[in-house]
């Protein structure tokens, strides 16, 4: 048996010296657990997400000296750990010193990494460069140094040979995505099966959690133990990192396979945990399967969050939070949440009414106020909307060159704007300094998409906790944190049945049922297939599944609703082309200047949804059958 902890450790993004304390502890811990081995996550030591802070070597040497003191800690005992590789005699892509995303295995004090290996650690071999990775504009791969090296990279796939427990173990160190190789020319766990017998594959990774992917990377890992005959430690570590524009957790849920790809142990989510195990690597394998950990429900989905904000709030020292409480499911689910994380007394729920505010709406932002035990404050708005339309409106604009005069109108269109902006750009803003706070972004992911906010309006705010939530998945969690977390109706019903509105004109009144132009039952899987799917939907296949009659299966709404909502091919078009323009124009400029999100999804906007201020585009294909149905239907 091999003893093996898995240091499922919280990563401080860009604190080398954090990080290596905690390993410190945890080897500690391990060496008087008795444990053969000690496993840490990929990029332990700096953290993985950390942008352009790679291009500062005062920090790289850094990273080479806190990784010195992990090797000096390994008397005794086998450490393998993912640090940054150096190699300062040579320049990577950028000109820069070359660094790799390596793969370290310590054992009394000293580097073991086999024979005939350019470095004492190993490279990792697939660099990811999608969604929220960015891998190949910071670090050489195996492929790369293979080729620089003239030399086959089956000859660099090779196990890290050690003695562990009394006997040579074959190690086969894989780096996160070199366990995904399905769609990649090359499978590193192949190629370092093939120089086997492998004793062991350890894959260190720093992998986000996305809601869902644990399923497929059960599979996945699961396939490759079965496929080469050797127990597979998958370790990750739990925490959050960002990128700037996208907030991402960490859920660690490190899991050991055994021999025969299935799940023996497996630590628990968003907890840092060292877990020991007693693993077999030969003869029949004594462990009991155990069921995988769920990662797709509601449960999850506020798991994911609350740990997300919690730590988020965390790094930035934020202790306090002013939410704007209209009396909808958007804020009161926020306002919901952030008491949970920050207690009550630390959540200032502000309404803000207008003239076009309802008794209804105010009457339950008053009430969710009381069921929370939130402070509570009422700022009407609307002697300083009148002050700013006055201010406006006929304001004489004088053209300096000519002499000619022309006088400003304010619309009701921006007479909404002015609303909205005043709300937050000058009250929730002042009274989250005068709380000694920060003030939220209640958007959901819907809104998101077509930029169906306002601009330093209700937009603006230090982080947008809803927005990678379609608004079906705000009122499910609302539900969720009534039932599972609070244990009592501390959202009122009222809420819940309330038509979504925004509440700015008369043409927005609640009461009379009136609200939001979006049709939340339809737009959120129309929108999910403009941004969320792998290959993402564009008006022409959703015209070609309209005229099929495969729309609502493709996208995954209700059966028969399209047709309902629309009586023909013409208001199906302009509907559809409508949001298709404010997702791929003016969406795009407000989602530039959007807070953070905080990702949960297979695809969040931000940094995982790399987008240019390019014009609204259709296809030929889509303007010639949009042309022949409409043609078919006059």
């Amino acid at each position: 048996m091999l003893r093996i902890a898995l240091g499922q450790m919280e990563i401080i993004p860009g604190r080398p010296d954090i990080n290596s304390r905690a390993m410190l502890a945890m080897i500690e811990e391990a060496r008087a657990g008795a444990a053969h081995m000690v496993v840490f996550p990929e990029m332990a030591i700096p953290g993985y997400l950390l942008g352009d802070t790679w291009e500062q070597q005062a920090f790289l040497r850094d990273c080479e000296e806190y990784g010195r003191r992990i090797v000096a800690a390994s008397a005794g005992l086998c450490v393998v750990f993912g640090n940054v590789g150096l190699d300062w005699n040579r320049t990577g892509d950028d000109g820069r010193v070359r660094k790799y995303n390596a793969f370290f295995v310590a054992q009394n004090g000293r580097l073991w990494a086999g024979d005939h290996f350019p470095y004492p650690f190993r490279i990792k071999t697939l660099l990811p460069n999608y969604r929220e990775f960015d891998d190949t504009r910071h670090f050489y791969s195996l492929r790369k140094l293979a080729a620089d090296l003239g030399r086959d990279i089956g000859e660099l796939l090779q196990p890290v040979c050690v003695e562990v427990g009394g006997r040579p173990l074959r190690i086969g160190s894989l780096i996160c995505e070199d366990g995904w190789y399905d769609d990649y020319s090359l499978n590193p766990v192949a190629e370092i099966a093939a120089k086997g017998p492998v004793d062991l594959l350890i894959n260190i990774s720093s992998s986000p959690f996305t809601l869902g992917k644990q399923g497929k990377r059960h599979r996945v890992f699961g396939k490759s133990a079965r496929e080469t005959g050797a127990p597979l430690v998958y370790v990750n570590n739990v925490g959050v990192q960002n990128n700037g524009k996208t907030v991402y957790t960490f859920d660690g849920a490190s899991t050991v396979y055994n021999r025969r790809g299935q799940i023996v142990a497996s630590c628990p989510a968003f907890e840092p945990s060292l877990r020991f195990l007693d693993l077999a690597l030969s003869g029949g394998d004594s462990q009991e399967a155990a069921l995988p950990p769920e990662d797709q429900s509601m449960a999850t989905i506020y798991q994911a969050l609350s740990y997300g904000a919690a730590n988020f709030l965390k790094q930035i020292g934020m202790e306090r939070v002013v939410i704007g409480a209209s009396g909808g499911i958007d804020s009161a689910v926020s306002a919901a949440l952030y008491a949970s994380i920050l207690g009550p007394e630390n959540v200032l729920l502000a309404n803000l009414p207008s003239v076009y505010n309802s008794a209804t709406t105010k009457s339950l932002a008053d009430d969710l106020a009381k069921r929370l035990g939130c402070l509570y404050t009422v700022v009407p708005i609307q002697e300083s909307v009148d002050h700013t339309i006055r201010q406006l409106n006929g304001a004489p604009v004088v053209n300096r060159a000519t002499g000619g005069q022309s006088n400003l109108s304010v619309t009701p269109f921006i007479t909404e704007n002015i609303q909205a902006r005043d709300r937050s750009a000058r009250v929730l803003a002042g009274l989250a300094a005068a709380f000694g706070g920060g003030f939220t972004c209640n958007a959901n992911k819907s809104e998101t998409t077509v930029g169906y906010s306002t601009l330093y309006g209700d937009q603006a705010g230090f982080l947008a906790v809803l927005a990678d939530l379609w608004k079906h998945q705000v009122y499910a969690l609302g539900r969720h944190l009534n039932e599972q977390v609070f244990h009592s109706e501390i959202i009122p019903q009222g809420v819940f049945t309330l038509t979504p509105s925004a509440e700015l004109s008369t043409e927005q009144n609640v009461d009379e049922g009136k609200g939001d132009p979006l049709i939340y039952p339809y737009h959120d899987y129309l929108f999910r297939s403009f941004m969320e799917w792998w290959n993402r939907a564009t008006p022409e296949d959703l015209l070609g599944w309209y005229a099929s009659g495969e729309l609502e299966a493709k996208l995954g709404c209700e059966p028969g609703l399209v047709s309902k909502l629309f009586p023909g091919p013409a208001h199906f078009i302009a509907d559809l082309e409508k949001w298709w323009k404010l997702y791929s124009g003016m969406g795009v400029a407000k989602r530039i200047q959007a807070p953070p999100v905080l990702a949960v999804s297979r695809r969040a906007y931000g940094f995982d949804h790399r987008e240019a201020q390019n014009s609204p585009y259709f296809t030929a294909r889509y303007c010639d059958l949009k042309e022949r149905l409409l043609a078919a239907n006059r």
